[in-house]
This record gives C-alpha cells, structure tokens and sequence, in this order.
C-alpha cells in the first residue's frame, strides 16, 4: 500500500501576491484584475490579438506577453487606458469603508 503524505494547508489572505511576499501586492492585484477585463473584453470581441494591438496602440507580442501574465511593466493607468481603447468606461469610486481595512479593488 502506498504511503500517503498530508499537506499543509495555509488560509489566503485574498491576495496571492501578498501571500508569496511580493513588495507591492496590492498594486499587483489591482493590475492582474485589470489585465483579466483586457482578456475577456477581447475574448468577448472576438478580437485578434493583432486587433486588439492596434486598438491599444502597442504591438501584438506585448498584447501575448501582458495577457500570459507579463504586466509587470505597465501602470495601473496604462492598463485603463487599455480598457478604454477597446470601448469600456472606466470610473475610479471613492467611498468609505464600512468594516475592515480599506482596499483597492477591480469590480
């Protein structure tokens, strides 16, 4: 009979960034949920990546790269930008937390 071996098993705090101990994690987060609204809103298009390249003024092997997880190099603004090239409004709301630490948070 096979041995059987029991992980470990640690509770997320909601940000995977946070929990591999990456400097900015929040930045990162906000970034990720930004780059997943770029991929669905071209995958919903029905867009090439060449398409959606043009649209956002870069060339298609940044559009490959950011949407395979390489976004390190753009600013959260960039990114909105992005969105808004291929037809989203963006809005920034401010509002006071009700419970809890406050966050950033893509909705």
């Amino acid at each position: 009979m096979p041995k059987t071996t029991s992980l470990e098993m640690e509770p997320s705090s909601g940000n995977v960034f946070a929990d591999l101990g990456l400097a900015d994690a929040s930045e990162h987060l906000i970034k990720a949920g930004l780059v997943v609204k770029i991929d669905r809103t071209i995958r919903q298009r029905r867009l090439t990546q060449t398409v959606a390249a043009e649209l956002m003024g870069i060339d298609q092997p940044k559009v490959s790269a950011m949407l395979a997880g390489q976004f390190r190099g753009y600013s959260v603004e960039r990114l909105m930008r992005f969105l808004v090239a291929l037809g989203h409004d963006v809005e920034i709301v401010v509002k006071p937390r009700k419970r809890g630490p406050a966050e950033l948070r893509v909705a």
